[in-house]
C-alpha cells in the first residue's frame, strides 16, 4: 500500500510527524505501522511551501526497498572481450553490464583518472590552459563528474532507472537519490563514486586504460579489427563507442573512414547567473529561505519563431565552470557541490538550432552542425583576452544591445570581461534569446535584475552529430561490430540516460550472440 501526503519543511526530518500525516490520510492503519518514504518533491506554489511525499506501508514480512543493495558480479577475466571507448557514465555502466552478462570489458579512456584530472581542471581555472584530453568533458567519469551530477531523467522508456540509481547508491551515492524527484549527487561526491565503480570493474577481471586516445582503427570485412592509440594497438571483437558529445576528433575520424554519420540539431546560447537569494525570493517568496528547503531552481521554456528557447542544466547554489575541450575556444557549463551552498545560481539559456542555421557552412553536410558549434565558440574566444576569461554582459544590457559598463561579481573563477555578446552570437540566436528574456521577465520577478548576467558560450548541450545504429541490434549499419552509444552518438542526454544506454547496448549484444 502507498499513501500520498504533504508536510511542511519545518517537519521534514521529524518521522513522527510523517507518521501523523500518513494516518490523517489513512485512518485504518495501526498506530505502530512501519513505512518507507519512496518519493519526495517540493510544491513551491502553495503557502506555506510543502513537501509532497509518498510512503510505502510495510507489512511485518517486508523490508525497505531503498536499503543499500548488494550487487553480485562474477569474474570475467577469461571471458570474451568487449572494448569500450570512453569512461563516462555510458562507458562505465556498459562495463558493469558486461560483467553482469559475462563479458570482459576493456575500457579505453583518452583522459586521466578522476584524481589526476583535478590538476588539469585547476590549469583551466587558474591559468587558462586547456588540455585536449583532460578537462571538464574528457577524463574518467566524463562530463558529469565535475559538472554536478544532476540526475534528471525519470522515464523508464530508455531502461531501468531504479537499477542505475541503486548501482550508484551501492558505490557510495546517498540513498536520497532513490526518493527525490530531482536527485542530485554533487561534484564533491562523484569522484569517490566513480573510483568505486572503477574498482568493481577491475576487481572482477575488467581492464581500464587511461591516457589512451584512439586515433585510428582498422576495418576488415565490415568489422573493426584493430583500435590504434599512440602507445598500443588493441585487437577487437566488439567495440562500444561511448565518447561523449564533445569528441569532435572521433566524429571527424568516422567521416574520414566513410562511416555514416549525420548532423543533428542541438541548442546553443549563454549561461545566466543570478544571486541565489533572488531565485529563492522568486520561487519561494523567501530570502533567506527556510533551513529545510534546498536552494531554489527554475525551469522555463517558450517558442520564439518556431524554435524552442529554454533553460538547461540549472545549477542552484552552483558555479559556472570553463568547459572548453581545445585551446582557442570558450565554452561554459554549470556545476554545484552536494550542499548547493554557493551564493550564486546559474542555468543554461539556449535556443534550438537546426539545418536552417547550419546550411551556411560549406563543410561536409554531416559535420555542418559541429562546424557551426565550433565557429561560435572560437568567435567568443577571439573576443576575449586570449585566456579563459569569458565575455559577459548584464541581461538588461544584452536586451538593450549595449555594452555593460560594469559587471556584478560571479562564481566563474577564470574571470569575466565586459563584451557585446549580443554582437558575438549569430543575430538570429541573439534575437530569439532577447525575445525569450523579455517574455520570462514579464512572468518572473527578479529574472531581469540588475544583478543578473549572462556568460558566453553555453554550447555543449548535446552532440551535434548522430551516429546511426540498428534499433534492435544497436550496431552501426555499415560496421557490424561497432555499437554507438550514449550522448556522443545521439542516444542520451545526461548521466542516467547515458548509463541506461550503455546497459541497453550490452543487452543487445547479448541477445545478438544468443542467436548464433
Amino acid at each position: 500500500m502507498e499513501v500520498d501526503y504533504r508536510i511542511i519543511p519545518e517537519f521534514l526530518n521529524d518521522m513522527e510527524k510523517h507518521r501523523f500525516e500518513i494516518l490523517k490520510q489513512n485512518s485504518t492503519l495501526s498506530t505502530d505501522f512501519q513505512f518507507e518514504i519512496i518519493r519526495r518533491n517540493i510544491d513551491a506554489r502553495t503557502r506555506p511551501i510543502q513537501y509532497v511525499m509518498r510512503a510505502k506501508i510495510l507489512t511485518s514480512e517486508q523490508t525497505p526497498t531503498n536499503e543499500n543493495e548488494t550487487f553480485v558480479y562474477n569474474s570475467v577475466e577469461d571471458k570474451s572481450e568487449i572494448h569500450i571507448i570512453g569512461a563516462g557514465p555510458c562507458g562505465y555502466f556498459a562495463a558493469l553490464e558486461c560483467i553482469r552478462q559475462g563479458y570482459k570489458p576493456i575500457v579505453l579512456e583518452r583522459g586521466k583518472d578522476v584524481q589526476s584530472r583535478r590538476r588539469d581542471l585547476r590549469a583551466i581555472q587558474q591559468f587558462g590552459i586547456v588540455d585536449p584530453h583532460s578537462n571538464y568533458c574528457f577524463g574518467e567519469g566524463g562530463a558529469g563528474t565535475y559538472s554536478d551530477g544532476k540526475l534528471y531523467t525519470r522515464s523508464d522508456k530508455r531502461g531501468n532507472i531504479k537499477d542505475v540509481l541503486k548501482i550508484l547508491v551501492a558505490h557510495g551515492a546517498h540513498k536520497d537519490i532513490l526518493v527525490d524527484v530531482h536527485p542530485h549527487i554533487g561534484s564533491n561526491k562523484l569522484p569517490s563514486i566513480i573510483q568505486n565503480i572503477r574498482q568493481t570493474i577491475l576487481d572482477h577481471g575488467g581492464e581500464i586504460h587511461f591516457d589512451t586516445f584512439i586515433s585510428d582503427f582498422t576495418v576488415s570485412n565490415s568489422k573493426i579489427v584493430e583500435l590504434i592509440s599512440s602507445s598500443k594497438t588493441f585487437s577487437t571483437q566488439r567495440v562500444i563507442l561511448a565518447t561523449g558529445h564533445s569528441s569532435r576528433d572521433i566524429f571527424t575520424l568516422l567521416q574520414k573512414k566513410n562511416i555514416e554519420i549525420e548532423a543533428k540539431p542541438f541548442a546553443i546560447g549563454v549561461r545566466i547567473e543570478h544571486p541565489q537569494g533572488l531565485i529563492d525570493q522568486m520561487q519561494y517568496k523567501q530570502n533567506p529561505r527556510e533551513e529545510n528547503l534546498p536552494a531554489a531552481s527554475y525551469g522555463i521554456s517558450c517558442q520564439i519563431d518556431q524554435k524552442g528557447v529554454f533553460s538547461f542544466c540549472m545549477c542552484p547554489g552552483g558555479l559556472i565552470v570553463p568547459a572548453a575541450t581545445s585551446p582557442g575556444e570558450i565554452v561554459v557549463n554549470g556545476m554545484s557541490l552536494s550542499k548547493r551552498d554557493s551564493p550564486y545560481a546559474n542555468s543554461g539559456f539556449v535556443t534550438q538550432v537546426d539545418d536552417e542555421d547550419f546550411v551556411a557552412f560549406n563543410s561536409d553536410k554531416a559535420l555542418r552542425a559541429m562546424s557551426y558549434q565550433a565557429n561560435i565558440e572560437q568567435t567568443i574566444f577571439a573576443a576575449s583576452d586570449g585566456t579563459q576569461r569569458a565575455p559577459a554582459q548584464k541581461i538588461i544590457d544584452f536586451i538593450s544591445k549595449k555594452m555593460s559598463q560594469n559587471l556584478p561579481s560571479s562564481s566563474y573563477i577564470p574571470g569575466l570581461l565586459s563584451a557585446p555578446v549580443h554582437e558575438l552570437l549569430p543575430s538570429n540566436i541573439t534575437q530569439r534569446l532577447i525575445s525569450a528574456m523579455k517574455y520570462f521577465g514579464k512572468r518572473m520577478n527578479h529574472f531581469l535584475s540588475q544583478e543578473a548576467i549572462l556568460v558566453a558560450t553555453e554550447s555543449r548541450t548535446s552532440s551535434p552529430v548522430k551516429i546511426p545504429r540498428d534499433k534492435e541490434s544497436c550496431h552501426h549499419p555499415q560496421i557490424q561490430n561497432l555499437y554507438p552509444a550514449g550522448e556522443g552518438a545521439g542516444y542520451a542526454g545526461g548521466i542516467l540516460s547515458a548509463a541506461m544506454d550503455g546497459q541497453r547496448v550490452v543487452t543487445a549484444i547479448t541477445k545478438l550472440q544468443s542467436k548464433y
